[in-house]
């Protein structure tokens, strides 16, 4: 079966699914959707009508994944549901049933855990280098030293908590909190 996809209305899928006829796709699917949105309906359908056994024909490796991530966690997917993948660009053709489709899916992957590990790394050493400069992350401040002072000042004047809450959009609690804090 082929999946074909073009990013807009305005673009033509005839060029993909011509490949794909000639190919011997006798079934078709197919969005217009950019390939940045995960929820793309022509490709659910595919992977839905697919059994194992069967084979899912793309014109190029773009068309069927968002980004290397998306791509790979779609091929791991159908290799384990026993589905072939196939691209007619890049020649690529993945299935369990021989030793060189088997290694394909076992690289797919290792490159997912190797880019889920590279996120990780990147994550953890932004997080580092923000602490160095003295961001601690999380959610920005609502008041700022000006704002507490205001209250404060109020609540010393015997203006009740409820109505400087309510004053600043916010609950008692927080006000409490900010107050501790200073």
């Amino acid at each position: 079966m082929g999946y074909a996809r073009v990013s807009t209305g305005l673009q033509n899928l005839d060029s993909q699914t011509d490949a794909l006829k000639q190919h011997g796709c006798s079934k078709m699917f197919h969005d217009k959707i950019s390939g940045t949105k995960k929820q793309r309906p022509g490709l659910e359908e595919a992977l839905h009508y697919a059994h194992e056994g069967d084979t899912i024909v793309v014109w190029r490796l773009d068309r069927l994944g968002r980004n290397m991530q998306d791509l790979i966690q779609i091929v791991n997917n159908l290799n384990e549901h026993g589905i072939s993948f196939h691209s007619l660009q890049e020649s690529l053709t993945m299935d369990k049933s021989n030793a060189t489709g088997h290694l394909m899916f076992h690289l797919f992957a290792a490159f997912a855990e190797f880019e889920r590990n590279l996120i990780e790394e990147r994550s953890a050493a932004g997080r580092d280098a923000a602490r160095a400069r003295g961001r601690l992350g999380g959610r920005p401040e609502k008041f700022g030293t000006k704002n507490i002072e205001m209250m404060k000042s109020l609540i010393e004047s015997g203006t009740p908590i409820k109505d400087v809450a309510a004053k600043w959009g916010v609950s008692r609690t927080t006000i409490y909190r900010y107050l501790e804090k200073q």
